[in-house]
């Protein structure tokens, strides 16, 4: 399949390189050109525009950083909608609003519209390992199954246009959950005058046991806030998932307190750092 891909950040370099590896063609574009290069020795081809690299597209993937780059890269005047050709599939796999999932769905008629983001990090993009969540029509999501298996392992049709992003928005609702608890678990131990990495080693096979904990736990005692997934995301996506519930009347005090401590966080420059550096908030 000819694959167009945009982005090239964390995680959709490893995403691009994944499906290069699988046997497909892929061509390359991003903002920043120079982000691309590093793909060429992989057999990729980097266009110097989202026209360049889309005309001739079977599929075109995006992963990029907001919705409104998400509007951008679709719907500006030099976007997809602009060059893509007519019955190509075109999947979003930014984690982004699920309101703007079903306007591109609405807009893009003469395409074929998926809304796939993904969880696993900047490891589970390396190894190919990624849950993907996908909204849009059925048949869609069945036409591009073997596609998704190149990059990930848990992949899921949750219904119409906007239910991948939903379902994303739960994701990251339980990891702002996990993640505190992460922290708090490991400020409990120190204070307790216990070695936190002992006491890690000890819950992590337990109940207790979670990917943010395994993953991350350690980080956080290491103080290595190098990303795999950026604070500056997590708080745009935390504000997706509150802003969905405010139109619905809801709160979540949980999600809302993280979401709360990671604008702290932002203020004193670690929007750029790891969510493992929540753990900043409790020291």
């Amino acid at each position: 399949m000819n694959i167009a891909w945009i982005g090239t950040g964390v995680m959709g370099s490893s995403m691009a390189i994944n499906l290069k590896k699988s046997g497909h063609n892929v061509s390359v574009y991003s903002r920043t050109l120079s982000k691309c290069e590093p793909l060429r020795e992989y057999g990729i081809e980097v266009k110097d525009s989202i026209k360049e690299c889309v005309k001739d597209a079977d599929a075109v993937f995006t992963i990029v950083g907001y919705p409104k780059d998400v509007e951008e890269v679709y719907l500006g005047k030099e976007g997809i909608f602009e060059y893509a050709r007519e019955g190509a599939y075109l999947v979003d796999m930014t984690t982004s609003s699920p309101l703007l999932a079903k306007k591109l769905y609405e807009k893009g008629n003469k395409f074929h519209i998926l809304d796939a983001p993904v969880s696993g990090g900047d490891i589970g993009a390396k190894n190919a390992t990624l849950s993907i969540m996908v909204g849009g029509n059925k048949e869609d999501f069945e036409y591009m199954y073997n596609v998704f298996e190149c990059m990930g392992k848990n992949i899921i049709y949750l219904g119409e246009a906007g239910s991948g992003q939903n379902c994303k928005a739960s994701n990251q609702v339980a990891i702002a959950g996990t993640i505190a608890a992460v922290a708090e678990s490991i400020i409990y131990a120190k204070k307790s005058g216990l070695d936190p990495k002992t006491v890690l080693d000890a819950i992590s096979k337990g109940a207790a046991g979670s990917w943010q904990l395994q993953n991350n736990g350690y980080k956080m005692i290491e103080k290595d806030y190098e990303p795999g997934f950026f604070n500056k995301h997590f708080i745009k996506d935390m504000k997706i998932a509150k802003e969905v519930m405010d139109e619905k009347g809801e709160s979540l005090p949980v999600l809302n307190k993280v979401l709360e401590m990671y604008e702290e966080l932002a203020k004193k420059n670690f929007e750029d750092k790891g969510t493992q550096s929540i753990i900043e908030e409790y020291l």
